[in-house]
């Protein structure tokens, strides 16, 4: 971790981490096949400590997506691998900081087995309240806001709800995350320019980070670097400068 937490003049409530570049990483280091992955996996752990000292109140990856299905089926089984492995793994840091931990994604296309053992995660770190961590699996943006749309789709057919009733407030308390604070920070490692259908919704006023780092080189030090930069932009949010500064001298006072 990084040993000199300068002061920050804002805190992002929610970071968002596209975990980019493991199999990169894996070639370049000429190691066995998945074992980019691996190292993957290895460097979640002082990320989200790093986070948990900052006043971070979410974290949410992105460990696989509903595209990766397409990937070959024996890197698809070493994932799914993987994903229980740190489930497992992260139970006891969970507790011992007190860390909730939380899964989106469509669930429908995973084992039983690894179904059972995130909703068994969920259910045993839910009353804790320092932080919450969430795992993207089987997740994509486009899902989520179809998912949301039949949802209240569904309210429609039922009478619960009229369709002049669906607005962007609604659909947005339909998505997932939706009990959760927007996304300040998004981040990408891996050196790609894209945010690869990765909550679409919650990261609409997201302040976009990349980085040529790849993710198993992904440090602490490099995301605080990333924090400053984040307290030193303006968040106009659709206003001017001058609104956004009126309002901040306002809440001074």
């Amino acid at each position: 971790m990084t040993t000199t937490l300068l002061p920050l003049a804002t805190t992002p409530k929610h970071i968002a981490i596209i975990m980019d570049g493991n199999n990169r990483y894996g070639k370049a280091q000429k190691l066995a096949a998945g074992a980019g992955h691996i190292a993957g996996k290895d460097a979640l752990d002082p990320i989200v400590e790093h986070c948990l000292a900052r006043g971070v109140q979410v974290l949410t990856v992105f460990a696989f997506s509903s595209e990766n299905w397409a990937r070959p089926a024996n890197e698809v089984e070493l994932l799914m691998q993987l994903l229980e492995q740190t489930i497992h793994e992260q139970m006891p840091r969970m507790h011992k900081y007190r860390i909730r931990l939380r899964f989106i994604g469509d669930r429908s296309q995973l084992s039983p087995q690894l179904a059972k053992l995130m909703s068994d995660a969920e259910a045993t770190t839910a009353q804790f309240d320092a932080m919450t961590l969430v795992i993207a699996i089987s997740y994509g943006g486009q899902w989520d806001i179809a998912n949301a749309a039949q949802s209240l789709a569904r309210q429609v057919v039922d009478g619960s709800i009229k369709p002049d009733d669906i607005t962007a407030e609604s659909l947005g308390q339909a998505v997932q995350l939706a009990d959760l604070s927007a996304v300040d920070m998004l981040i990408r490692t891996g050196g790609e320019y894209r945010i690869s259908n990765f909550l679409l919704w919650q990261a609409a006023y997201a302040e976009l980070f990349f980085t040529p780092t790849l993710w198993p080189e992904f440090t602490p030090d490099e995301l605080d670097r990333m924090m400053q930069d984040f307290a030193n932009r303006e968040r106009r949010f659709g206003m001017t400068s001058e609104q956004v500064q009126s309002g901040a001298a306002q809440t001074a006072e």
